[in-house]
Order: structure tokens, then sequence, then C-alpha cells
């Protein structure tokens, strides 16, 4: 999903033009790649520029520039919270590299029989 940063107030740093420097349509300008937020809390630095340090001043910027919302710092701690409870592991197994069969060896190519 794509998503427009300083949907209620202007985003404070504006020198990446978002998909707008690949699409050149207006309505991209400030428009960035949305990631997913389970392991949030792994993934610092965060927005588009790597700016924010702390998952909590991400959850400040965000309530305040696509929200038009100052939280209390109660408020930032409990979605911190929140989003912390997405970090989860991922087994080995699921992202180890797949085992491939062995090719199989046609009749044409085998070894003739004694």
């Amino acid at each position: 999903m794509f998503q427009k940063v300083g949907l209620v107030e202007p985003w404070p740093e504006q020198g990446d033009p978002g998909r707008y420097a690949v699409t050149h349509r207006r309505g991209d300008r400030l428009v960035f790649k949305v990631p997913s937020l389970r392991n949030v809390e792994r993934t610092a630095p965060y927005f588009h520029d790597g700016q924010v340090a702390t998952l909590e001043e991400a959850v400040r910027r965000m309530a305040r520039y696509q929200l038009g919302r100052d939280l209390r710092d109660a408020e930032v701690s409990s979605v911190v919270t929140w989003l912390k409870s997405l970090t989860g592991t991922i087994s080995r197994e699921y992202i180890a590299p797949p085992v491939r069969p062995a090719p199989e060896v046609s009749i044409a190519t085998r070894a003739p029989a004694k």
C-alpha cells in the first residue's frame, strides 16, 4: 500500500518527492510505500528517510501529521506497547532456503547397461 505523508498537516521534510519521482503525477508527491507493522519495533530508524530513531517519536509524528493530534505521553506509551505486541519470531524452517530435488537423469543420458 502507498500513503501520503502529511495528510492533515504538512510533512516537515519535503525534499524527497516520493512516488512522484517515478510517476510524475502531482497526486503522488509525498506518497510512500507503507511497510507492515509486524516486527516494527525492530526496524528503526523509521520513515522513508530514516530520520526518526525511536518508535515513540514515530508514533508522535504519525499522530501529528496524519491525524492532527498531539498525543500525551501515556497515549504514546499505549500505542508503542500495542506495536511491540506485533513482534514475533520466524522459525528457521520458515526462512530456510528451499531444498531442491535432485535432477532426474533422462534415459538418453544414462550409461548403457552391461
